[in-house]
């Protein structure tokens, strides 16, 4: 049994690990018309961040004790109690400020512990600002790995620098973590090579609730990064533990989107079996991914599915390059 103590004392810092190599998404100049050009850094950076500084943070009660908050960048989730507010996700470091107020509003014990996801800009950027106000971060040893090297998502043709030192996590690690902290017992479990090679989930045994990461990205085609090691099979293999976890009075939060439950991670599970399937038919059949984009094998599922910052077109390119 490990308590929140122990934890922090014994959890190792990352580690040395090699990066997963990926290809460059293959984006032709037939799509040009119907893609959307990905934005270009610094301006993915900053538009991040101009809206973060004006952008209000929405509170969710999930439970008694634990609340959704919702603005820029990936899902905030806090849970509060005598041992002090354990949050999960930080947002962007614009943001901050805005995040800091709704924690106060929801009781008057400090943040003491932060629990990153996966190393992403708009769920990690905060960390900084949130480990000044007091947090002790913890994450899985490639978050660390990845925020202190420079980083590169090909697909949003987008790089990002080192991150400091106040914003690296303090414990990782590799595979499972359990923490009995604020009356609730906690389950950090790492699904690789997923969105990434760095994601977890978050189970809030005693509330019920499920903290899904980029797991999920609810109502739209998921960003899988495959510079970061994603890849559509780890994407499944990690929902279904998420549903496994999962009862039908569930409430689970995803990375991106809104609050969802059992049922509806189980049919955005089916979207992304059902264009696994449709294109590994295309790829053992020898079709070329210029061919496969052609066949359009998402066509049925892009008006409820496309309307986020993966483009059909984008979709099926990842869940080809990482079959």
């Amino acid at each position: 049994m490990t308590t929140r103590r122990n934890f922090l004392k014994t959890s190792a810092t990352a580690a040395g690990a090699a990066l997963f190599a990926a290809r460059m998404p293959r984006l032709f100049a037939q799509q040009a018309s119907t893609q959307q050009e990905p934005a270009a850094q610094p301006s993915l950076i900053q538009s991040f961040h101009a809206a973060g500084a004006t952008t209000p943070i929405k509170t969710t009660k999930l439970t008694d004790t634990v609340f959704l908050l919702q603005g820029v960048g990936g899902n905030v989730v806090v849970h509060i109690g005598p041992d002090g507010k354990l949050m999960i996700d930080s947002s962007v470091a614009t943001a901050a400020p805005r995040i800091r107020e709704a924690l106060e509003k929801l009781d008057a014990h400090p943040l003491k512990l932060l629990i990153n996801t996966h190393w992403h800009f708009d769920h990690t950027d905060g960390n900084a600002a949130m480990h000044d106000a007091g947090a002790f971060i913890v994450a899985h040893e490639n978050t660390r790995l990845r925020l202190s090297t420079t980083q590169t998502v090909k697909i949003l043709n987008a790089t990002f620098p080192p991150s400091p030192t106040a914003a690296l996590p303090q414990a990782t690690f590799l595979d499972k973590q359990k923490l009995f902290y604020d009356n609730d017992e906690i389950h950090l479990a790492h699904t690789p090579n997923a969105h990434t090679d760095s994601d977890i989930y978050v189970h809030f045994a005693n509330a019920n609730v499920i903290h899904a990461g980029d797991l999920w990205f609810n109502g739209t085609y998921p960003l899988i990064d495959d510079s970061s090691g994603g890849t559509i099979n780890g994407m499944i293999r990690g929902v279904d533990e998420v549903i496994a976890l999962a009862d039908d009075k569930t409430k689970i939060v995803p990375g991106h989107g809104e609050l969802g439950d059992k049922a509806a991670l189980s049919t955005y599970r089916e979207m992304l079996a059902t264009v696994a399937n449709r294109v590994e038919k295309l790829k053992i059949a020898g079709q070329s991914l210029e061919q496969a984009i052609a066949q359009k094998p998402t066509a049925d599922l892009d008006s409820t599915w496309g309307k986020g910052r993966m483009t059909p077109a984008m979709f099926v390119t990842v869940v080809y390059d990482t079959l």
